[in-house]
């Protein structure tokens, strides 16, 4: 492909629910655009955007993929995003990369969970954002219909630039409100012929609507239109592309990916309506600044990573925008999260899988690059004396976890490296070494994110793992003073092992921790020895309590103690230490503390009753509510921790999938006696 000119160029996601045809109006746009001589089916197997081994055995999408096509002398680069929740973070990261998301609904199905939740997503970021009413040619399909819930669901702004002709099995063909003029497909491709007549009042009337609504936000332009003044298509477009970019106005198009219909038309407004790089300067931060990065050819030389994936033969490949400047073949950037010097030995354009040999990109394309030394997902590389970064942006967070065990010893040595290079192609996946359960735990957005991850770890890595129940990690402590004497002797030859102490505990406060004080007199235990007999008690509780948890959150005074001269140690001394911490268990009444996680759920005022219900039911304890977007609400609450481990499983089991949640950990609580007793037994 040719080097663009930003002005030339336009950076599109795809996105929208599972299931609304985002993979297959990729796949269309590629085939209007004379890239691929077919379409491709995601049931099949063989569109371009969903070509890794997990996508085509589950039939979904599950990374972004980037696709460009050259269309009326412009480059527009086609990012399409996964559809289902767990692969949220591929979508926050292409929204990062872009300056347009088109959001793809179903005209059967409407406005869909995922793409209320992406709607806000993109409005936290100002994304420009337009709308393709697809499947019109389906069964029940309604324009009407999803147009009302767009505009109920998504707030204002929501524009139709298109309404379709017919619906259902009779749609063949879209109405161009700009132009007035339809555009029928009856031959396969796009023909203008003269409004249909049964339509041509409505249109009328909705290209009146559409010119009172563009017009009103210029105030030369709606005192000329006043005066009877009818602004041309071109002046339309133009004060329509300026709501756009400033993600004010949404203009809503609609179509066929199937058949395909409408789809040239929706290249054709994203290059009309849609803005450029050009339009849209990268903020990047260097130290407490806010900078505007222009997209100037000319300029230092700037990439962001937003994407890293792993091919197994040529390794890890990092999917980038130039944001300014211009990157050529053998460049060499400086990355200074990591302090590397980067070189950029291969440079290529991506189709899917398909690798476009380029040698020079320029500032606001897309493009990619292998086997950078030390360039994660969210790096930035400049030049050295331009230590600019990305600022802190929305980022999707882990709500189910996992524990793993390698099958082999084997996979032992490789997992820490799998997990490492698994977390590299998804940040969203979080690897944690549990330490109080000793658990490796492995985080994600949910049951399908997980599976894929060990699907991958297999496939890609060669590693095997086997799933078991994430441990919630109890803790104990004691619930009454007491004192207990530590002995330890033992003569066999030689120097024996003599040491005695008496130690004084007595519980404190949740979240105290362990305090050691040394009250001896007269020398009872050599000041030598004393931190011996202290490490000796942090490691029995450590080793666990009458239940087998870690004890926490008590207080150990030494009061005195007996020494020999030849055979104390500080062995000697730390074993008694520990035999006096056995002891004073027996008397202390230990109790278990059971771990709260503060979680926070948002979603549709009308599951507030059934969430908070749920939570009570759970223990938990609600500490507010608020409202959030769209009339939503966000409740908050302090919950057991392992009353919700899989909490996000039943949290959309409840909303249908319009509930959302983040959950951290807060303190330590006493375990009520009825779950202590079923939890002993167990």
């Amino acid at each position: 492909m040719d080097v663009y000119a930003p002005d030339r160029i336009r950076n599109v996601a795809l996105i929208g629910h599972i299931g609304s045809g985002k993979t297959t109006l990729n796949e269309a746009l590629l085939y209007r655009a004379g890239v691929i001589p077919r379409l491709g089916r995601v049931e099949d197997g063989n569109t371009v955007s969903d070509f890794s081994d997990e996508e085509q055995a589950h039939q979904m999408s599950i990374n972004l993929a980037v696709a460009p096509i050259e269309w009326k002398g412009h480059k527009i680069n086609l990012v399409d995003t996964p559809g289902m929740a767990d692969f949220e973070g591929d979508v926050l990261a292409a929204m990062s990369a872009v300056d347009l998301a088109v959001f793809v609904v179903s005209a059967t199905d409407g406005v869909e969970p995922s793409t209320e939740h992406y709607w806000l997503a993109a409005e936290e970021l100002k994304l420009p954002r337009m709308v393709f009413i697809n499947k019109l040619d389906r069964d029940n399909a309604s324009f009407e219909r999803t147009l009302d819930d767009l505009r109920s669901k998504l707030g204002s702004g929501v524009a139709p630039i298109e309404l379709p002709i017919g619906e259902g099995a009779t749609f063949h063909g879209v109405a161009d409100l700009f132009r007035d003029k339809a555009y029928v497909y009856d031959s396969g491709t796009a023909t203008a012929v003269e409004m249909p007549a049964d339509m041509a009042e409505h249109e009328h009337e909705v290209h009146d609507q559409l010119v009172e609504g563009i017009v009103v936000a210029d105030d030369d332009l709606l005192t000329a239109y006043l005066d009877g003044e009818v602004p041309s298509v071109e002046v339309l477009e133009a004060t329509m592309k300026k709501g756009v970019t400033a993600a004010t106005v949404f203009p809503v198009v609609c179509g066929s990916a199937t058949r395909p219909i409408g789809v040239d038309r929706l290249a054709d407004f994203i290059i009309e309506v849609g803005p450029s790089p050009a339009d849209r300067p990268v903020m990047l931060t260097a130290g407490d600044l806010e900078l505007a990065i222009e997209a100037d050819p000319a300029g230092e030389p700037l990439v962001t990573v937003f994407k890293t994936a792993f091919d197994r033969y040529v390794g890890a490949i990092s999917i980038f925008r130039v944001v300014s400047g211009t990157i050529r073949r053998d460049d060499h950037l400086y990355n200074h999260r990591s302090g590397t010097d980067e070189r950029f030995h291969t440079l290529f354009g991506l189709r899917g899988k398909e690798q476009l040999d380029v040698m020079t990109l320029g500032a606001g394309d897309i493009g990619a690059i292998a086997k950078l030394a030390e360039t994660e997902t969210g790096d930035t590389l400049s030049k050295r004396s331009q230590p600019v970064g990305l600022p802190e942006r929305r980022a999707a967070t882990p709500t189910l976890a996992t524990a793993l065990i390698p099958v082999s010893k084997s996979d032992e040595t490789k997992m820490a490296d799998a997990l490492h290079r698994l977390r590299a192609e998804d940040p969203t996946l979080t690897i944690e070494q549990h330490p109080i359960t000793h658990q490796t735990l492995l985080h994600g957005m949910g049951e399908m994110h997980l599976a894929i991850a060990l699907e991958r770890m297999a496939a890609k890595f060669g590693v095997a793992v086997t799933e078991e129940p994430v441990k919630v990690p109890y803790r104990e402590t004691i619930s009454r003073p007491v004192e207990a004497e530590g002995r330890h002797k033992k003569q066999s030859g030689g120097h024996g092992q003599y040491g005695v102490c008496r130690v004084a505990f007595e519980p404190l406060p949740e979240g105290s921790g362990f305090e050691f004080v040394d009250a001896t007199k007269g020398g009872s235990i050599p000041k030598q020895y004393l931190p011996a007999v202290e490490k000796g008690i942090r490691q029995a509780m450590a080793g666990g309590g009458k239940h087998g948890f870690p004890v926490t959150d008590l207080k150990a005074t030494c009061l005195e103690g007996k020494y020999h001269s030849v055979d104390s140690s500080e062995l000697a001394f730390s074993m008694a230490g520990r035999a006096a911490f056995q002891e004073a268990l027996s008397t202390a009444q230990p109790i278990i503390l059971e771990p709260l996680s503060e979680i926070s759920v948002i979603a549709p005022s009308e599951f507030q009753g059934d969430i908070m219900g749920d939570i009570t039911s759970r223990r938990g304890r609600v500490l507010g509510t608020n409202t959030g977007p769209y009339g939503s609400q966000i409740v908050t609450a302090l919950v057991p921790t392992a009353e919700v481990l899989r909490y996000s499983i039943d949290l959309r089991s409840m909303t249908g999938g319009r509930g959302r949640h983040t959950v951290v950990p807060a303190n330590y609580q006493e375990l009520p006696a009825s779950v202590a007793s079923r939890l002993v037994d167990a």
